[in-house]
């Protein structure tokens, strides 16, 4: 595990998105294709917005995301796929593009799962909640289950960050139910990349540090991975 200590999100969005590039690049060359696994949110903004401008062959990735809300429109701002579509898909040529579909749980989760059979992410964002979730794997998460994706119910602390990232009015409008990839599944990523800016995930990046394995705390999980880098800036890391 390394971790990267930046001055603020910009510097940090930069970085993150020349290392992913870099990794990138380098599954290209060996393999002459990259599969490219993305987060969304808030904290995403700055790594995605550089990414998108960096010089890779993007005819040669394929795009996956982590997540989606079940029975949220497409059309509504939270959507991740709507998120994606806009902030990245729309201005990127990708090889192709795998949205997870909470319209139709069980069909998305079958495609996914035959994808994955064939093969695991090379790079992978992975950002981290402020109730240390990964994806939408909220505490306590399932380490065990090694399904790629699967329904979890969302806890009060995720249903707050989503609104308090404007993505709701309030908590009670954020759904109960998402579709998730597993976090067996995130750590078959032969790279993985978490970009954790801002002072409001300060106190899930300290206990991520301080805990050991804990279901309670999934980002834990990320720290046993063989090729890890967390970037922060001085205000996620200000506690440690």
């Amino acid at each position: 595990m390394e971790i990267v200590i930046l001055n603020d999100a910009a510097e940090l969005g930069e970085r993150a998105a020349a290392r992913a590039a870099s990794e990138i690049n380098a599954a290209i060359s060996a393999k002459g294709e990259c599969r490219l696994l993305l987060s969304t949110g808030a904290s995403q903004f700055e790594t995605l917005g550089a990414l998108k401008g960096s010089a890779v062959d993007w005819s040669k990735v394929a795009m996956f995301h982590l997540d989606e809300y079940i029975g949220l429109p497409i059309t509504h701002k939270a959507s991740f796929r709507k998120y994606l579509k806009e902030r990245f898909v729309k201005d990127v040529p990708l090889k192709g593009v795998f949205y997870v579909n909470g319209d139709n749980p069980e069909e998305t989760m079958a495609l996914l799962e035959r994808e994955f059979e064939k093969a695991p992410a090379d790079v992978a964002l992975i950002g981290v909640g402020e109730n240390g979730h990964i994806a939408f794997n909220d505490p306590p998460a399932d380490f065990e289950t090694k399904l790629a994706y699967h329904v979890v119910t969302l806890d009060d602390a995720c249903k707050r960050q989503q609104a308090g990232e404007g993505w709701f009015a309030s908590p009670v409008e954020v759904p109960d139910k998402a579709i998730s990839m597993t976090v067996h599944m995130i750590l078959q990523s032969k790279v993985i990349i978490s970009a954790v800016p801002h002072g409001v995930k300060a106190r899930a990046v300290k206990e991520m540090m301080d805990r050991g394995l804990d279901p309670m705390l999934p980002a834990t999980a990320l720290k046993g991975h063989a090729n890890y880098t967390l970037y922060l800036d001085k205000n996620s890391a200000c506690l440690l």
